[in-house]
């Protein structure tokens, strides 16, 4: 569709305006080494480019800008992926050889390293309940009538929460109930557990314990959760250092989303699975039309479990993102449960 000179053209101004942040004219290209052309050439050329919508003019005497249209082709043809720094490498490769117990530190983590690499904002969604199925499950009496809960999944998912003992169980039958519990359920979806404790469960245990009732009611409670603990974001400060967001409605607006999980769990939920790149009125939600939305997906043992999301102004350095995701990718694929 562009020839060569318009498409290193168009790369330059790409790259020089993600480093400058403001408008790009045909002398400055001119000075570039890998660009050969006249300053009335770029400018010939640079005239086309807005005519095709690859650029845009904010000022009548100002130099050109990246359209939307101008970011895609960029990223679909000609972006170089930015070589991982080795200290970045041994960051995100050091993370991972840590014993990580519970899923949440690792993502929870995630979010950390790559809003602090990146500079941007980074939403990470963890694990969906959907796809996890339940490995083993424990009562530790705390004294009184009080215990913890811990739940643990097969995609080492662990999850812990403090429950009240009816007066009228002993542990015996609590003991016993834990052991038809892991005997019976193990493998059973997390979605699928109530049911299947109150239509199989409940009839079998009601074998073993003179007060069932009591035991539905303790394990119901166990499973019950208490927020969804999925999702994760840091460096949600970091667009207020781009230029692009001086303007306090179009952060208003952007950090009203932020702080609304069950939207960016729409929002996450709704993108396919891989690499996707969506830029500015590319993404669904209004709040981020002024943005830049580079999300992955990850897996462990091949298994999907959620979702890496850089989120920055549409001037983002996209090639580097996208390397750093997928050194992190790599490292993460490599981990198991409980490792």
């Amino acid at each position: 569709m562009l020839t060569e000179r318009q498409q290193l053209i168009l790369s330059s101004i790409i790259d020089d305006y993600i480093r400058s942040a403001e408008p790009v004219g045909s002398r400055s290209i001119s000075k570039r080494g890998d660009v050969s052309f006249s300053p009335a050439t770029i400018r010939n050329e640079m005239a086309d480019l807005e005519e095709l919508g690859f650029l845009e003019q904010p000022h009548t005497s100002a130099g050109r800008i990246p359209s939307i249209r101008g970011y895609r082709y960029y990223v679909d043809h000609l972006m170089k992926r930015e070589a991982v720094t080795d200290n970045e490498l041994n960051a995100i490769r050091s993370f991972f050889t840590g014993r990580m117990m519970e899923m949440e530190q690792v993502i929870q983590h995630a979010a950390m390293i790559m809003s602090n690499m990146t500079n941007y904002t980074s939403i990470v969604l963890g694990p969906d309940s959907v796809n996890q199925a339940l490995k083993h499950f424990q009562l530790v009496p705390l004294g009184g009538d009080k215990a913890v809960a811990i739940v643990v999944t097969n995609t080492g998912h662990v999850e812990n929460r403090t429950v009240t003992i009816p007066p009228d169980l002993e542990m015996n039958e609590i003991e016993q109930a834990v052991r038809f519990f892991n005997d019976k359920l193990s493998g059973v979806p997390l979605t699928r557990l109530k049911s299947r404790l109150f239509s199989e469960a409940g009839e079998e245990m009601g074998r073993y314990a003179d007060q069932c009732e009591g035991l539905l009611r303790l394990l119901d409670q166990a499973l019950t959760p208490e927020h969804d603990g999925r999702l994760f974001l840091s460096g949600t400060t970091n667009i207020l250092t781009q230029p692009e967001f001086k303007d306090v409605d179009k952060v208003k607006t952007l950090f009203s989303l932020l702080e609304e999980t069950p939207a960016l769990l729409r929002l996450f939920s709704s993108l396919p699975q891989g690499l996707q790149v969506r830029i500015g009125t590319e993404n669904d939600h209004e709040a981020i039309a002024n943005c830049s939305l580079i999300t992955a997906t990850y897996a462990i043992d091949g298994q999907p479990l959620g979702t890496i999301g850089i989120l920055g102004p549409t001037r983002m350095d996209y090639g580097r993102v996208i390397s750093l995701l997928g050194v992190f990718g790599s490292s993460l694929q490599l981990l198991r449960p409980g490792q």
